[in-house]
């Protein structure tokens, strides 16, 4: 009960029970008089009726006046005491009791004050020892983030459940690529599986991988292959085992295999093509040389026209085959392991290992044009390496000059030299040498092999005229695979794991009988162009931050500025600092809500005073479509479960945050206070818990009780 409404309630009771005490001794007074006695009283107060009624309203008052004192320096000041000693205790160390009440209850805080500096520095002694203890498993944790954040491979950890324990920024990135395209949930921690990958294909791999474990598999693992928008990806499962070797989940190891399926599918187009285009040339030529060759007394002038027509055929098939190389260089070369690298990067390493390794001096003037090739640069370095070791030595060289040319689709390099020419036999020669280096043993793959693994051509070439020798090398070009964006870092390198939901039992519809601690939340905050959503004020920006297994996950973040297509008064434009020209040309609040919604499904929403911003989407839910039925918890509401003793000022947010030690950052802009929103509310729950509060439906009924929660927008 508030505390007027309390006194209230006291002065009303002191009121009828000392007027009924009056009653009571004016009844038993009046029957112990006689009858003269009787009248001479009533005489005495005929008239006088009035003076009565203000002297009893002065007693009232008076009396009044010493029950206030009463209540505001004893009972008042002692259960304010009591909340501010429970915040000291359980939210916020740094917190410290105001003095208040009678001279003992001051004296009583002033202890307390003294008490918690006194604990304040034995916990900040233990912290100390603690963080000490803990350094060796932080740099393991550390080293597990670093090593979970640079890995190649896309690799996701996931419970029993199907609900994602931890990923890695390349499992990100390669599953939000096609999140548009197939209309899935994003990907985050404690998000289902099922939601990004079809469900029938990871219960059947799970009941494969079960299985295998049952026989003692040396290798229990399964593989399975899932469309996600127009992307293909290959998924390899492999199991988690407790101690006692029960499953307790599985690791996902992701590859996006399109392009290497379109590949394959071109390629056996191309050799369908290539066999059937080819046909008739080879029937043709085949013909002509068999005509040839039973008629030897032919004239002159029928061999030529046969010949005629061999060469015809064959020059044709060559242009045909030639083209088609030009054309699908990318899928007839050898699959191999190749990286995105420039040209003139590749001459730079020549240049080096000529220089180091040979004695060579290359010379090289780097153009303004850049060619990307797809390499494997350690061997093909290390085999042209070889190559200019042999040619040094058969031609006495040492200087050579690097020429770089681009033609549609190839790059040609030239090594260019004055002297001796070489001899075509020597090249064709050392192409089938096993490639190695100076003090390495001979090993390898050959330089014809290394060659064909880039879909190159090599060829020499002497011509005075031209100036001097060249050595051609003739590579296909490529197009380097474009990078995601990056996820912005939040204060170093984000760590995106939480082994504890190891131990979270599935989320099923029925929330209310959860403990808040097990449940997952989006908090949530919006700016708006005024405070009257039913009057045409718009929703201008949106900012929410994600809560799991009561951690605050600051990097699985949503922020969307929104066009609201109306004028945005001055007056708030100076609240939240978004004007009209930073809004335009943003998407409409009919594309944002389908994104909202779907990063925070299978969440408890939260937000401060919630019912304002409920308001602007419960408005927007005919033009959109779009429903926002999860449960919902208002921090403004809790914070009056936990504080009953504040008053209506006090429960701000800024109010509520510094009480609780909560820092203030980017206040008025919707994900600054989200992020506030969320630090509040984790600071709240053990306050709640010890007011009984544990389970979502408990939060839920008591927060519609509070006065607060019959606030209407």
């Amino acid at each position: 009960m508030r505390p007027r409404l309390r006194f209230a309630a006291w002065l009303l009771g002191l009121g009828l029970g000392l007027g009924g005490v009056l009653l009571l001794a004016g009844a038993l007074l009046w029957s112990d008089l006689s009858d003269a006695e009787r009248d001479a009283l009533t005489a005495l107060l005929a008239g006088r009726g009035a003076l009565l009624v203000v002297l009893g309203g002065l007693l009232l008052a008076l009396l009044g006046a010493l029950l206030r004192l009463a209540l505001a320096a004893y009972p008042e000041a002692a259960a304010r005491l009591a909340e501010e000693v429970d915040i000291i205790h359980r939210v916020n160390p740094g917190h410290r009791v105001t003095p208040a009440g009678a001279a003992p209850m001051r004296r009583l805080a002033v202890a307390l004050n003294a008490f918690a500096d006194a604990n304040c520095a034995l916990q900040q002694e233990v912290a100390e020892r603690i963080e000490e203890a803990n350094a060796r498993l932080e740099q393991e944790k550390n080293r597990l983030a670093a090593l979970m954040s640079e890995l190649a491979q896309s690799v996701l950890v996931c419970n029993r459940e199907g609900r994602i324990l931890l990923y890695n920024t390349r499992a990100s990135l390669l599953l939000a690529s096609g999140a548009d395209d197939a209309g899935g949930a994003p990907v985050g921690l404690g998000r289902s599986i099922f939601g990004i990958l079809d469900q029938r294909l990871i219960v059947h791999a799970l009941e494969r991988v079960r299985r295998r474990l049952e026989q003692h598999s040396p290798r229990p693992v399964a593989q399975f292959v899932s469309a996600r928008g127009v992307h293909l990806l290959r998924a390899q499962m492999v199991p988690l085992q407790d101690a006692q070797d029960e499953l307790i989940g599985f690791i996902l190891i992701l590859e996006d295999i399109t392009r290497s399926v379109e590949l394959n599918s071109r390629r056996d187009a191309l050799l369908l093509q290539l066999t059937e285009g080819s046909r008739a040339a080879l029937g043709n030529i085949r013909a002509a040389a068999e005509t040839v060759q039973q008629y030897p007394q032919m004239d002159d002038e029928q061999r030529q026209r046969f010949g005629a027509v061999i060469l015809d055929e064959a020059q044709r098939l060559s242009r045909q085959l030639q083209q088609t190389l030009a054309r699908h260089a990318d899928i007839l070369r050898p699959q191999w392991p190749l990286e995105d690298m420039l040209a003139s990067d590749l001459l730079l390493a020549l240049q080096r290992n000529f220089d180091s390794a040979l004695g060579v001096t290359a010379h090289y003037e780097d153009g303004s044009e850049a060619y990307w090739l797809s390499l494997d640069s350690y061997s093909l370095v290390q085999a042209l390496t070889q190559l200019m070791g042999a040619l040094a030595a058969a031609c006495a060289i040492h200087e050579v000059d690097f020429e770089l040319t681009g033609e549609p689709g190839f790059v040609r390099l030239a090594l260019r030299w004055d002297g001796q020419p070489l001899a075509p036999e020597l090249l064709h020669e050392w192409e089938e040498r096993p490639c190695s280096l100076a003090g390495e043993a001979p090993g390898g793959s050959t330089l014809r092999e290394v060659l064909e693994r880039h879909g190159g051509e090599l060829w020499c070439q002497s011509d005075r005229e031209a100036g001097g020798n060249r050595l051609y090398l003739q590579l296909p070009t490529s197009e380097p695979e474009p990078l995601g964006e990056m996820p912005t870092q939040v204060q170093g390198r984000p760590v995106y794991y939480d082994f504890d939901l190891f131990s979270q039992p599935g989320q099923t519809p029925e929330l209310d009988e959860r403990p808040l601690t097990e449940l997952s939340f989006t908090v949530f905050d919006t700016e708006t162009t005024g405070l009257a959503p039913s009057e045409g004020d718009e929703i201008i920006s949106i900012g929410a931050v994600r809560i799991v297994n009561g951690h605050l996950l600051k990097q699985e973040c949503f922020e969307q500025l929104i066009d609201p297509h109306r004028s945005i008064p001055r007056e708030s434009q100076q609240v939240h600092g978004l004007t009209p020209e930073m809004l335009a040309g943003q998407p409409s609040i009919g594309q944002v809500l389908p994104l909202f919604q779907r990063f925070a499904e299978d969440t408890v929403l939260v937000a401060h005073n919630a019912a304002f911003d409920m308001r602007f989407l419960q408005l927007k839910e005919q033009q959109t479509g779009v429903r926002f039925i999860q449960p919902l918890l208002d921090t403004l509401l809790l914070s009056a479960l936990a504080h009953p003793g504040h008053n209506a000022d006090e429960h701000r947010l800024e109010r509520i945050a510094a009480r609780l030690g909560v820092q203030v950052v980017g206040r008025h802009t919707a994900l600054g206070d989200a992020m506030v929103t969320a630090e509040v509310f984790l600071k709240l729950l053990p306050l709640l818990a010890e007011r009984g509060i544990h389970t979502l439906r408990q939060a839920r009924e008591a927060s519609q009780k509070t006065y607060y929660s019959k606030l209407e927008y």
